[in-house]
């Protein structure tokens, strides 16, 4: 959250962080983008290797994991991605006939469903009945699971839910708390897996939660039966909600644990060990509820689309925006260089960057870049909007989807082209990117400023508004919050302050390797605030937190 304009400001500082703008071409060479030969026996060969890891688990619920990340790469594919797994994967798993194929396929077929685990169940036994030595883990995989503790806790008024239970296989368990957005069609949010242990602290931490926000909360009993019919109506409305906003759900998996998309193929395989509900599944929404809320969310990117351009005319089951045009390929040659013009919205007077990057640099990347260059420090969300849907750390109730792998070049395809980039969502620093020039040239181009005009504001001072009240009192040495103004930006005088500054070759410098974290920390601590200079871009963390379940 953002400070408050005019409240009390504690000194500022800045810790050291990585600064990763400068690195390897953004050119992604998967057979696909790269025309390479795609050598399937070297794939598998890959996966079975990295199996390995299995084999030192001595608990099941590693190999399930696992098997739903993989299931859940091609999960939007539908049938095509079970036909391939079932008719293509699975027979060069088995063909491979190791024990850490086999542990791969009992991954895969504990947890996928209909024909690509059938597929992979019969390839394990096959293997097993060749002599093949089965994972340690295999027998207690086989056991049958239960369910206890089902419970749900709910505001009477509708506005959420959490669903919680544990699961006992075989004298281990393990706990689920998976959270419900009921305005949204009841649909699924995080998914979480805890030890049973942590379980009763999480609902009594909601249920403090909502007691400090004035919300009053019940506590409902569930059996299995129940719980299934609940779970199941809230991962289905998920998956109607992530399908008509293709692509913000794209999470890999984290140093934190899986994402929402591997953890939904968990559940639904749970949901097998769980007695079928008596009532049919609950229909999604009322038929109007699912449109309003496309209707709704168009509206929003329409009004904040940049320079006028809308979404397209929402369309039940249709797409959002606008198919993102291909990444190119090696076999295109270099990427042209961009000249881009980065301005600061409201600025007055002007604050703004011309900047000389590779059309091929991801958004990640560019954000990294933008950064420095008006002397950011990375501790807010961002966000850049463009005519083919909005890009910044993959977000399906905001509707961002993942940056990493998108270019410039694919979201801006040529000059006069146009994004709006905004960075923290308090203070709303928005900025226009023009695409001014495009050069052609034979080899790879570096990153480098050309131009410019003054320093840019500091964090946390409450946008444009702010900033310019920031300007009037620290000019104003008789004003009553001249001093406290000075304290937090870490000033022992107002001359230090010098909004009108900037220095281009020390951007440059600043995105030149090798920098470590210790030389970014004395360049910052040598420089005034408002100084574009290095400082530090890091990455937002991860909002999945998910227990060891070990």
């Amino acid at each position: 959250m953002s400070r408050p304009r005019k409240a009390k400001r504690k000194k500022k500082t800045q810790q050291p962080t990585r600064l990763e703008v400068v690195g390897e071409s953004d050119v992604c060479d998967c057979p696909s983008c790269s025309g390479a030969d795609f050598d399937e026996k070297e794939l598998i060969d890959g996966i079975v290797a990295g199996a390995a890891e299995l084999l030192r688990s001595d608990d099941p619920l590693d190999a399930e994991i696992l098997g739903a990340a993989f299931v859940s790469i091609g999960a939007n594919a539908g049938e095509a991605f079970a036909e391939a797994l079932a008719e293509g994967i699975v027979p060069q798993f088995e063909d491979a006939a190791s024990t850490e194929a086999l542990a791969f396929l009992l991954a895969i077929g504990s947890v996928a469903p209909d024909q690509a685990g059938k597929a992979a169940s019969a390839a394990a036994d096959r293997l097993v009945a060749a002599g093949v030595d089965l994972p340690g883990w295999a027998a207690e995989l086989g056991e049958p699971m239960t369910a206890e503790d089902c419970v749900r806790l709910y505001d009477p008024d509708g506005t959420g839910t959490m669903l919680a239970c544990s699961f006992r296989r075989a004298g281990r368990s393990h706990a689920v708390l998976v959270s419900v957005d009921d305005p949204d069609c009841g649909a699924a949010g995080d998914i979480l897996l805890l030890d049973p242990d942590q379980l009763p602290g999480a609902l009594e931490m909601a249920r403090a939660d909502a007691r400090d926000r004035g919300v009053a909360v019940s506590l409902e009993a569930l059996d299995g039966a129940e719980f299934r019919w609940e779970l199941e109506r809230a991962l289905n409305a998920r998956a109607v909600h992530d399908n008509e906003l293709p692509g913000i759900d794209d999470v890999p998996i984290d140093d934190d644990g899986p994402g929402y998309p591997a953890m939904a193929i968990l559940m639904r395989a749970r949901m097998k060990d769980l007695p079928a509900p008596s009532k049919p599944p609950a229909e999604h929404g009322d038929g109007e509820a699912g449109l309003t809320r496309l209707q709704a969310l168009a509206r929003l990117m329409s009004d904040s689309a940049p320079f006028g351009v809308a979404a397209p005319a929402v369309q039940r089951g249709g797409p959002m925006v606008a198919a993102l045009p291909a990444k190119r390929r090696e076999s295109d040659g270099p990427a042209p260089v961009y000249q881009i013009k980065v301005s600061l919205r409201g600025a007055k007077p002007p604050i703004w960057r011309r900047l000389e990057v590779p059309a091929d640099i991801s958004l990640a990347r560019l954000h990294a870049v933008i950064q420095v260059a008006f002397g950011w420090d990375d501790s807010h969300l961002h966000i850049f909007e463009t005519p083919y849907g909005r890009f910044g750390v993959a977000d399906a109730e905001l509707g961002h989807r993942e940056e990493t792998p998108v270019t410039l070049e694919q979201v801006a395809p040529g000059v006069d082209a146009k994004l709006r980039y905004t960075y923290d969502f308090g203070d709303d620093w928005e900025h226009d990117i023009l695409v001014e020039k495009v050069t052609n040239r034979g080899t790879a181009a570096s990153l480098r400023c050309t131009g410019g005009r003054r320093a840019a504001p500091p964090e946390d001072c409450g946008g444009v508004w702010g900033y310019a009240d920031l300007v009037e009192v620290l000019g104003d040495p008789s004003h009553p919050e001249h001093e406290d103004r000075l304290d937090w930006l870490g000033l022992d005088s107002a001359s230090a302050f010098d909004p009108g500054k900037f220095d281009a070759a020390t951007i440059n410098k600043a995105v030149q390797p090798p920098l470590t974290p210790y030389d970014q920390h004395l360049r910052r601590s040598s420089m005034c605030h408002l100084e574009p200079l290095a400082a530090g871009v890091g990455q937002p963390s991860s909002r999945f937190t998910v227990a060891d379940p070990r």
